[in-house]
This record gives structure tokens, C-alpha cells and sequence, in this order.
């Protein structure tokens, strides 16, 4: 193996080819009154730095974004260029304009500087920028960088070229949320590190040539996967891409000249799948897959090829390889990480390769994401009488178009309809700002009204091949019989950046005058916001569709016509968000729902309905941390088999960047309620516990029977609404919290289940001093508060005042047992060494600060540490606050000196530590490959550690049993009268079992 793989290095010795330039994609720019072109000199000489930056400000003047052209020529900058929020940016002309860095430019030549750097807004009103992008030239503390709610811009037909000297430039710094893209751009990278850094969303027809890397990033901003289609790498330095935790997809995508394919940062996960991936002359690995054995570490190939590539896979830790069987061969599966055997079951970790030796590579496939027509075959709405004022019903003047014209143009504007527009087969429908461009119908439009089967506001003809682009679609608040997007055409059609306006990053105007809120505008009281049905396919790409009013997003019924799916966001909806009912051959890559605290608390992620031959890929279902209702599934599944799941990600935590008083920095809070089971099938009750998992073939319904059940696990108590904080005290009984109606409970084997107190006072996690009364940590107050109660005597609340912290002799300190932590959405590259800290350096940062405030026990014997809280939203008693002793399922204590076992969640793995003064842990050491949601340890010194089910591990580390229990359990805690119990708190059930 050694010598084929110096043979196959030798290969990239030879000259770097020459590379033929890309075609323009928009060889004139289309007429758009309210767009902005650039006025530059565009010689490759001159400074066109301002000419660029100030059309883009311009455009973005109006508070919502805009069209900015720039047309042919090379544009040479200084200085980094803003791309505001919303703000959309095409290259128009003959031949794609160049942005060109020249050699040597100043502030480029360490670190990491960007060419162009996506901005954001303030986006939790804190009056000032938490962290500017340290990636500017020149710096300005006062830029916001893009977050999760930097919607629409976007940069296309626009090529980069990085001059000599230049080793720290990267082309576009692109960190942005949906609707955001890049595409058709060539990155002449040269001396520079990357042509792109810190990615967002997708990308379309991207060609990096040379540089250290092609991409260099970490995880998206709203922590959304990022998919990228139809692009190549060719001759970089180091590594095609290098990433950690940006859920990478790749769908026809070529790597070749370049020692790595696509390398995983040291002790680092993602969950990375690629479709049709080609690697040529890769001469170390085509992947470097690296933190092995954590659930976060997700790998998927579907149908990949090689040649003169020797090592498919490296495992860096292990050291590990899947090698070549030949000069060129193909991967028809690979897949590495936690792997299910079946529903029930808990996953183990597993490497499942298909691979064979091929005569030689065949012929790229087509592009997965088809072309626009030129933009002289695009019929201007407004020149065929079609008005987009807002006013103007447009209904009969866009359907004479459509039926006129098979390019229709749409120009900024708001197009009132009050009936189907109805496409035909072969239409093509393009706009270039879906915030800024919608079809949409006024409340209560008569055709819409009144009970009724689906009447779309834009429909397909049966069949053909037709395309929507660019385009977004409002079907106002009070239209109960709407759908925007009825779809029936055929697998060659497209429907590409398309929103549906009515969620997030929706600006509404005078035509829909009824807003979300209002008491008219019914949650969940129309169809399905997207609609393919009646035998109806094709490619669906960059899709947002978060209208609550719709009873579902992405809705798909009735077909076997073949769908492909690329990363849509499907949000916000009260029922489902996805929902496949009679469906079969269809493919969903980088599917993400998320669930509102409002709307959404008792919505699915996706329901299956009598469906097969599925494809779910690097899907995520989120609920926000806000949330504070339990859910039992992601995923149910009726009547379905044959649904193919991979690299899977249920979660509910979620990063900010913020300021307050105590300053600015960016933070990651996790909630008690993600959906409890990622999967559950309806028609056997069988369910998948686990959360985070890389392969889960769902064949068929096995026959209903009784969930599992370790002999010896007892249900105690139920019926509540979701239960945590609990304690016991000295005689082993156990008290705990059912927050939703602010109970505190208390449980032992004589009195049973009692009600110890129910005032109004928000509690949420609880302690126990050496005099048995009960520390109650509460959520309310702006930094939350904290009392004490004696058991005896409930309704005497005695109020505790945070005070300086310092050593108290004797004295237990209180610590949260599960702690979220892993330094998410900072830039924590070294711009010196180009390398990243260790994960759980933010997990033992965070454990290892000291507290400055404490709140301590009336008889001094319990202290719990001041634990940082951050608010959002209102300043009241709707605001949200968090700290990692609000997050936590409940407390653990020890006396400082004392070794203390809690859980990172993030990280997948329990720890114990060294108990110090003011609050800390150190000396953090890892004692079990699993954490979740709590940890106990009994006087042997084994540990239960609740993942699903609870995992009991000996005082050796091994793993010798399992406690399988009817429902997910949260919290553990020992007690009972001879401390032999172990309690298991369920968000509705308490259950116990002796050890």
C-alpha cells in the first residue's frame, strides 16, 4: 500500500492545468427599476472598493435588501466589501466580472481577511455589535456579522482571483441563514487560504482552483446544514474542504489534484453525507474522519468514485483506513458512525462500506440543479402589462403572460392575485428576490374563502418540465382554502429559492393589511404551503417555507414520480412540518423543521404515511430552546417501510452571540425538551431512542408488542406535565418539580406521592441542606432567584440574596448535571496556526471559571454557585433566561476537595471533576462514552447515566448492563430509606428501581 500510494502522490507533481473560464450566466441584466448597478471602473487597476460598497448600501438602504448588478469587468479592492442583510448580488454581462485581490495587498497576508464578508443585523436588540468578524480589513468593532436571521443575500455569476502575498485572504466570509446562497462564481484562490470561510445554507456551480484550501469552516449560524451542488475542487494545498460540525452535503460534487478530499478537524464531528462525489489523484484520503466513537460523528456516501485515490477513508485516531481496491473503483454506500439494528434498539458504532473495482471512472453525471434560460428569452412581466404595485390585481395580465410567453420575468414588486395562476408544462417563472418579489392573494379573497377542497395561489400543469425560481409566495392571513405551491409536473421540473412568506424574514405591506397576530388569521387554517401531489417530482432546492397558517410546509402525497429534496426548511407549523402520505422513490438531502414556542409545541418534525423507498439524509429536527412542552417523536411513521435514514440529528440547543452588562460573547444554550424519541412508528408503538445516529433502515412494522422493560422498574406516580429539579433528603425521600403548574412533590414509600407547595413562584431545580430544608432555584427575576422552604412548614418562603463568594468551610456545593457546552458560533481558528482548540476545552473553560456571587443555605451547609444567566426576549415574565443551572435536568453536590460526576451533553460523554472553591470543576476527566441527560453514582461506584435508556457502568468503565424503562429518562438521583434506589424521573412519569 505504501508504494501505490507514493505512486499516486507522484501524480501531483505534474504543472497545474490550465482552466477554461466559466460563461457568464446572465449575459445582460434584466430590466428592474428598484435595482442597483454598480458604477466602477472595473480595469483591474483601479480601486473599485467604494464603487462596489456603496451599490451594495444603497440596495440595502430601505431596512429590507435589494438587487445589486455588476457588470462585466475586474474590480480590484482594498478592502473588505460588506454584503448587507437581504442584499442580492449578480454579475451581468458578456463575461462573469472578477473581484481581484492584487499581490501583496495590505492586511491580507496572515490571519485569515475576507475578499467580501456577508453581514447581519442586530439581531437581540442589544444596541451594539457582540462580536464584529475579526475577518475584516480594516477591522470595525461596530459590524455585525451574519447570524441566524440573515435571510436573502446572495452573490452569483461573480468570479474572485486572490493575487500573490496574499496567504490569509479567503474570497467571501459566508455565514447566513436561509435564502442565502452562492452561485455560478470560479475561485482563483493562488496564494490565498480559502475561497470560502465560515459557510451558510448552499451553494450551486462553484469551481475552487488552487489555495491552501477550498473551504475552511466550522458550523453554520443557525446551525442549519450547508449544501453545496454541481462544484469542483481542483489543486488545493491542503485539503479540499476542511470542516468540523457545518453538516456538509455534497450532491455532484469533484475533488481532485489535492492530498485530502474533505478533512474533519481534530477531535471534531459533522455529519457529512455526499451524492455522486468524484475524487481524482487525492494522494492521502478522500475523507479524514475524526472524533470516532461520538454520535456526532455522522459519514455517508451515496454512489461516490475514484481513482488514483488509495485511501477512500482515514480514521485519524485510530488510524484506520478503507483502502482502494483498485486504480479507479466505486462506493455504492459507505457509512460510518452509530448504526441501528432495528426500532427498540440501541445503536452501536459501525463502518459499512460498498466497495468495487472499476475499469475506469464514467462520465461526470448531469448537473443535479438545471440551468436558467439566457436572459434574452425572458419576457418582462411589467412590458406584457403586468403591474407589481401592490394594487394593480395582476391575476388576468400574469396568466395572458404565462400563456403567452414560456420565460416570464418577474421585476421586484408585490403581485396581487385573486385566482390560480396556472403555468404551463414547459413555463419558467424567475424573479431574483423572494422577500422582494411575491405573488400573493389579499385576506379574504373570495376564491380562497369558505370551506373547501386545496385552490392554489401558483400551480403546475401535470407533467413537463417546468421551473419556478427566485420567487416568494403569500397567501395572506385569512385564506382558508389556500395553498401557495400546488405541484404536479414531472421529475424534470424544478422549483429552486423559492419562500413562502408568512414566518420568519416576511416584510408584509398595505395588500395583506391582517397580520400574523391577528385574531382573524387562524394558526394552522390553511392547506399545505408547498403541495407536490397527483404523480407530481422533480428537483426542489433552497426551499423556506415557515407559514403558520399552513397545516403543513413541505406536503407530498399521491406520487411515485421521483423527488429530489436539497436543503429545505420547513418551519413553524402547528400539526407537521414534512409530511409524505402515499409516496414513494423520493429523496430528502439536508431536510431541517424547527418548532416555535408558540407555534409548534405540538407539531412532528415528519410524518410518514403509506410510504416507501425513502431517502432522509443529514435531516435535523429542531425545537427551540424556548420551548417548554415535552414531545414524544420527530418522525412517526404510518403504514410506511422501506425509509432509509442517515445521519441523524433531533436536538434543541441553539448559540448567540450577545452583550449585557457583563459584556459581549457568544453563548450555546440547550433546552429540557427536544423531541423525546427521534423516531416512532404508529403502527407497532415501537420507537428509536436515539437522538444522534449515522443509519436506521426501517424495513417494515414488526407486530405490536409491549415496549421492553427491565424486571424491577416500578412506576411510582404519573400524569404529570414534565417533571425535574429533584433531591432527596437525609431519610432518602425524594422531592421534585412539575414546573408547568409550579408544583413541588415529594415521594417516599410511606407517604406516597404528596404536594409539598404550589405557589406562584416559578421553581425549577432543587437542593437539600444538612437541616433538610429545600434550596429552590426559581426562573423568575431577571437573574432568577433562589429561596428555601422548610418541609414542615411550605408556605414560609425565606428569600436568598446572591453574595460574594468565598470559602465555606464544610459546606456542599450545588453543580448542574448536565451541562450544554462546546463554544459554538465564535470564530475559533487560530489565525496563527490555522488550528482549532480542543472540543472540551469550552466544556472545562466553562466548569473552571469562578463565581463571583453565591447564594448559601440558611444553616450555611449548601451553596449554590451564581451561574451566569442570559435573558431574551421581554424583560418580564415572558422573557426567556438561561444558565446552566436553569438548563439542567437537576443538581449534583460535593463538598470542594470532593470528585463530583456530571454530564456534556454536546459532547456525548460523562465526566467527573474536582469540586473547588467559588463554584468550580476541575482535574475533568472522562469516565463514560455516553451522556445525556443526568448522571448518578452509587456508594460502589457505579454510574446510571439516562441516554435513552439508563446505561449502568461499573467503577472499571466497563458497561456491564442496561435498565431498559418504558419512557425516556431524564433525571437520576439515588435515594430511598437504605439509599438503594434509583429514581428515574420521565417528563410524565416517575419510575424506581432497586440497585
Amino acid at each position: 500500500m505504501k508504494q501505490t500510494i507514493l505512486c499516486c502522490a507522484a501524480l501531483l507533481i505534474a504543472p497545474a492545468p490550465a482552466f477554461a473560464k466559466s460563461t457568464s450566466v446572465y449575459l445582460r441584466a434584466p430590466s428592474d427599476p428598484r435595482a442597483i448597478t454598480v458604477r466602477g471602473v472595473g480595469d483591474g487597476r483601479a480601486d473599485d472598493s467604494a464603487a462596489l460598497q456603496s451599490a451594495i448600501d444603497a440596495a440595502a438602504a430601505g431596512g429590507h435588501g435589494g438587487v445589486v448588478f455588476l457588470p462585466s469587468g475586474r474590480y480590484r479592492i482594498s478592502r473588505t466589501i460588506l454584503v448587507r442583510s437581504a442584499v442580492r448580488i449578480f454579475g451581468v454581462g458578456a463575461t462573469r466580472p472578477v473581484i481581484l485581490l492584487g499581490d501583496n495587498s495590505a492586511g491580507f497576508g496572515s490571519g485569515v481577511a475576507a475578499m467580501v464578508s456577508f453581514t447581519g443585523e442586530d439581531q437581540y436588540r442589544v444596541g451594539r455589535a457582540p462580536i464584529a468578524p475579526p475577518t475584516s480589513v480594516p477591522f470595525d468593532p461596530a459590524t455585525f456579522d451574519a447570524t441566524s436571521s440573515t435571510f436573502y443575500s446572495t452573490l452569483s455569476n461573480v468570479d474572485f482571483e486572490i493575487g500573490r502575498g496574499n496567504a490569509g485572504a479567503v474570497a467571501v466570509r459566508f455565514r447566513v441563514a436561509q435564502h442565502g446562497y452562492l452561485r455560478h462564481i470560479d475561485f482563483h484562490l493562488g496564494s490565498g487560504l480559502a475561497g470560502i470561510y465560515q459557510a451558510g445554507n448552499e451553494a450551486e456551480n462553484l469551481r475552487f482552483y488552487g489555495g491552501r484550501y477550498g473551504i475552511l469552516t466550522e458550523k453554520t449560524s443557525p446551525a442549519w446544514q450547508f449544501t453545496l451542488i454541481d462544484s469542483e475542487f481542483d489543486g488545493q494545498r491542503d485539503a479540499a474542504i476542511r470542516e468540523h460540525e457545518v453538516d456538509l452535503t455534497l450532491v455532484n460534487v469533484a475533488i481532485k489534484n489535492t492530498p485530502v478530499g474533505i478533512e474533519i478537524d481534530r477531535g471534531y464531528s459533522d455529519s457529512l453525507w455526499g451524492k455522486d462525489v468524484r475524487l481524482e489523484n487525492v494522494s492521502q484520503a478522500g475523507v479524514l474522519i475524526s472524533n470516532e466513537k461520538n454520535v456526532f460523528t455522522q459519514i455517508g456516501f451515496d454512489n461516490a468514485v475514484a481513482a488514483n485515490t488509495p485511501v477512500f477513508a482515514r480514521f485519524r485516531e485510530s488510524g484506520k483506513t478503507v483502502n482502494a481496491p483498485g486504480r479507479a473503483y466505486r462506493v455504492a454506500d459507505f457509512s460510518y458512525g452509530l448504526k441501528l439494528p432495528g426500532l427498540g434498539a440501541i445503536g452501536e458504532y459501525a463502518t459499512d462500506v460498498k466497495i468495487a473495482p472499476l475499469g475506469r471512472l464514467p462520465a461526470r453525471r448531469a448537473a443535479a440543479i438545471r440551468a436558467l434560460p439566457p436572459v434574452r428569452d425572458w419576457a418582462n412581466a411589467h412590458d406584457l402589462g403586468v403591474k407589481g404595485d401592490d394594487e394593480t390585481d395582476d391575476t388576468a395580465a400574469l396568466q395572458r403572460a404565462v400563456d403567452t410567453h414560456r420565460v416570464v420575468y418577474l421585476p421586484m414588486g408585490r403581485y396581487r392575485l385573486t385566482d390560480t395562476l396556472r403555468l404551463r408544462p414547459d413555463s419558467v417563472l424567475i424573479a431574483l428576490h423572494p422577500s422582494l418579489t411575491h405573488l400573493y392573494l389579499p385576506d379574504e379573497t373570495p376564491a380562497f374563502t369558505g370551506v373547501g377542497s386545496a385552490k392554489a395561489l401558483l400551480q403546475s400543469a401535470k407533467g413537463g418540465n417546468a421551473i419556478v425560481s427566485g420567487l416568494g409566495l403569500w397567501t395572506g392571513g385569512v385564506n382558508p382554502r389556500a395553498t401557495a405551491l400546488l405541484w404536479k409536473a414531472g421529475e424534470a421540473s424544478m422549483v429552486n429559492d423559492v419562500k413562502i412568506q408568512g414566518g420568519g424574514g416576511t416584510v408584509l405591506t398595505k395588500g395583506s393589511p391582517i397580520g400574523l397576530n391577528d385574531a382573524k388569521a387562524r394558526q394552522d387554517g390553511q392547506h399545505p404551503s408547498i403541495w407536490v401531489t397527483d404523480g407530481g417530482g422533480g428537483t426542489f432546492a433552497a426551499l423556506w417555507s415557515p407559514n403558520t397558517l399552513a397545516s403543513a410546509g413541505f406536503y407530498v402525497s399521491d406520487t411515485k414520480t421521483p423527488g429530489h429534496v436539497y436543503e429545505l426548511s420547513a418551519e413553524h407549523h402547528y400539526r407537521a412540518e414534512i409530511v409524505l402520505d402515499n409516496v414513494e422513490n423520493w429523496e430528502f438531502l439536508a431536510p431541517q423543521t424547527e418548532q416555535e414556542v408558540r407555534d409548534g409545541v405540538n407539531a412532528v418534525s415528519t410524518e410518514f404515511r403509506n410510504s416507501r423507498n425513502i431517502l432522509f439524509a443529514n435531516y435535523h429536527g429542531y425545537r427551540v430552546t424556548r420551548t417548554i412542552k415535552p414531545m414524544d417523536a420527530a418522525v412517526k411513521l404510518y403504514n410506511s417501510s422501506d425509509i432509509r435514514f442517515r445521519n441523524v440529528h433531533v436536538n434543541a440547543e441553539s448559540g448567540f452571540a450577545s452583550c449585557d452588562d457583563k459584556g459581549c460573547g457568544t453563548y450555546t444554550r440547550a433546552s429540557k425538551f427536544p423531541f423525546e424519541n427521534a423516531i416512532k412508528d404508529m403502527t407497532s408503538g415501537q420507537e428509536i431512542r436515539e437522538r444522534e445516529f449515522a443509519r436506521f433502515d426501517f424495513t417494515s412494522s414488526p407486530a405490536r408488542t409491549a415496549l421492553p422493560v427491565t424486571p424491577g422498574v416500578e412506576k411510582l406516580a404519573d400524569g404529570f406535565y414534565s417533571i425535574a429539579g429533584a433531591a432527596v433528603d437525609a431519610k432518602g425521600k425524594l422531592y421534585f418539580i412539575d414546573r408547568q403548574f409550579q408544583r413541588i412533590h415529594g415521594w417516599s414509600e410511606k407517604e406516597g406521592l404528596t404536594i409539598l407547595a404550589d405557589a406562584p413562584l416559578d421553581p425549577v431545580n432543587l437542593a437539600i441542606d444538612r437541616s433538610g430544608d429545600l434550596l429552590v432555584l426559581s426562573s423568575a427575576g431577571h437573574d432568577a432567584s433562589v429561596y428555601s422552604i422548610d418541609p414542615a412548614h411550605p408556605r414560609d418562603v425565606r428569600v436568598i440574596a446572591p453574595t460574594a463568594s468565598k470559602p465555606r468551610s464544610g459546606a456542599a456545593t450545588a453543580l448542574p448535571v448536565n451541562v450544554w457546552a462546546n463554544g459554538e458560533f465564535a470564530d475559533r481558528i487560530d489565525p496563527k496556526t490555522y488550528q482549532y482548540p480542543p472540543l472540551s476545552e469550552f466544556f472545562t473553560r466553562g466548569l473552571g471559571e469562578p463565581k463571583p456571587r453565591e447564594y448559601v443555605s440558611p444553616d450555611g451547609s449548601l451553596v449554590l454557585p451564581a451561574f451566569r444567566v442570559w435573558n431574551q426576549g421581554p424583560d418580564d415574565h415572558q422573557g426567556w433566561r438561561w444558565s446552566d443551572t436553569l438548563d439542567a435536568y437537576g443538581l449534583v453536590t460535593a463538598k470542594p476537595g470532593e470528585r463530583v460526576w456530571l454530564t456534556n451533553a454536546s459532547e456525548n460523554r460523562t465526566y467527573s471533576g474536582l469540586v473547588g472553591a467559588s463554584g468550580t470543576v476541575t482535574d475533568l476527566k472522562v469516565v463514560a462514552d455516553r451522556g445525556g441527560e443526568s448522571v448518578a453514582r452509587d456508594a460502589a461506584g457505579n454510574l446510571y447515566v439516562a441516554n435513552g435508556q439508563v446505561f449502568v457502568y461499573a467503577a472499571d468503565g466497563t458497561l456491564p448492563r442496561r435498565i431498559d424503562v418504558p419512557e425516556r429518562p431524564l433525571q437520576l438521583i439515588i435515594g430511598g430509606a437504605d439509599q438503594r434506589t434509583l429514581f428515574i424521573l420521565t417528563h410524565h412519569t416517575l419510575y424506581a428501581t432497586g440497585i
